[in-house]
């Protein structure tokens, strides 16, 4: 049952007003969707907010309320919405055709692009989302090497796939020891086994992991990270940890992948560029569809050689009806080339403008909440946190503030998520930063007046 709308503080807010558009919506979809729901990410009690249009850097939702969108999808809106150059991609490849049976020259294209780009990446292949991209490289390291487990970072998210859906959440209790953390099951239904072939890591500690990895190095297929997860609040890797990774892994025959899903966004060249290390596989998504759904898996010549089906039945067979769909790779290669060095330091400059800027906001505050991310990516997380997963979880009094200062920001115009994710885009500048900056200060000195 939604919680009735009379029952909490809207903050200006018109989707949380009785009656509102949204609050219709809902209703509706309850009795067709499970909870009225298909996409648990962008579910917020009492109800979500019902999106209606989205021009440039601003959304307006179901109830006509308009707002700056530092969202952006979940940060796979480089160019935010409607960039006439992508739209007009992805219109003219409309005209031709929505899918065939049989590839185009326009995967070509964006894997050209996509290799051209990242140093890690020989050779390519599309997926329909970054969940899939994950499953298709985990099978990937075990067709190659043989080996049945994985590592996994604690409190690092890469989709749904099983072994990924492991020790995503887990509070400092259920995780165990902080140097070798348990495997914690993040949702019932986890193929049986999951949590044994699954092995969990701390980050950023490399005696832990070193001493984990040669215990484990026989079974182990591979070792997954984020470069820069925002599951974990972006904890900045210790100097040369990811090297450190790299080079531990490579001793053992296990395989790195590097889940840039959301982190490629940070460099032109990507998360493990920016970081210096060269994984075996990476995968994408997000970003690389230009606003379609979208997700790839590539690395060395030799890896990706799991999936050649030239020679015959290849080790790791991969089909998928709506792969490299041309509509995705034509919007996706346009958003790509508007993607260039000069514009990456631009936007990194503006998310560096507001982090500092907001962060010396919520220190005047009061509030223990602060920005971390680098690039373009940011997140509203507790101040003690550093760079491991534990030292960010918020009590539940900072829980509470994370949720009212994302209730405010909302009401005073700022899209972000609940958790605090956010990112600016390109048709943003320093007047948007501006505002952001604003809303924080004129929310964070409201609830510090009301402790």
């Amino acid at each position: 049952m939604a919680v009735p709308t009379t029952q909490i503080e809207t903050y200006g807010n018109r989707f949380l007003e009785p009656g509102s558009r949204s609050v219709q919506l809902f209703e509706r979809a309850r009795k067709v969707l499970p909870g009225g729901n298909t996409r648990t990410t962008v579910f917020s009690p009492p109800h979500p907010i019902y999106m209606s249009e989205g021009a440039g850097c601003r959304v307006t939702d179901a109830d006509g309320q308009t707002r700056l969108d530092f969202l952006n999808n979940y940060t796979s809106l480089l160019h935010g919405h409607g960039h006439p150059e992508v739209i007009a991609a992805a219109q003219a490849q409309v005209a031709r055709g929505t899918a065939f049976a049989g590839p185009t020259e326009l995967e070509i294209d964006l894997a050209e692009i996509i290799v051209a780009r990242v140093p890690a990446i020989e050779r390519i292949r599309f997926t329909n989302s970054g969940t899939e991209a994950v499953m298709m490289a985990i099978k990937a390291a075990r067709g190659y090497t043989g080996r049945p487990k994985v590592a996994k970072f604690e409190g690092f998210y890469h989709g749904t796939y099983d072994p990924a859906e492991v020790s995503v959440t887990p509070t400092a209790e259920a995780g165990g020891s902080a140097h070798e953390p348990t495997a914690v099951s993040e949702t019932a239904g986890l193929a049986p086994g999951t949590l044994e072939s699954t092995v969990v890591l701390p980050y950023n500690d490399r005696a832990s992991v070193e001493r984990i990895l040669e215990r484990e190095a026989s079974q182990l297929a591979a070792v997954i990270v984020d470069p820069l997860a925002n599951g974990a609040g972006f904890p900045e890797p210790d100097h040369e940890f990811l090297r450190f990774l790299r080079e531990v892994t490579r001793r053992h025959g296990i395989l790195l992948i590097a889940d840039e899903i959301i982190s490629f966004r940070i460099d032109y060249a990507g998360a493990s560029a920016r970081f210096g290390f060269t994984p075996d596989l990476v995968t994408l998504g997000k970003i690389i569809g230009g606003g379609f759904p979208v997700g790839a898996v590539g690395g060395s010549a030799e890896v990706m050689g799991v999936f050649d089906p030239t020679a015959g039945r290849p080790r790791v067979p991969h089909g998928g009806t709506f792969n490299a769909n041309p509509v995705t790779m034509a919007a996706g290669a346009a958003a790509m080339r508007l993607w260039t060095r000069e514009t990456v330091v631009r936007l990194e400059r503006l998310g560096d403008d507001l982090r500092e800027r907001a962060n010396l906001v919520l220190d005047e505050a009061g509030l223990a909440l602060k920005l971390t991310g680098q690039g373009s990516l940011f997140r509203i997380m507790p101040k003690a946190a550093q760079a491991d997963y534990r030292s960010g979880l918020p009590d539940a009094r900072l829980a509470g503030q994370r949720r009212e200062l994302h209730l405010r920001l909302l009401g005073a115009g700022i899209l972000m998520s609940p958790t605090g994710l956010g990112c600016v885009s390109t048709p943003m500048d320093e007047s948007q930063v501006g505002e952001l900056v604003e809303a924080v200060r004129t929310s964070a000195t409201a609830m510090s007046a009301a402790q």
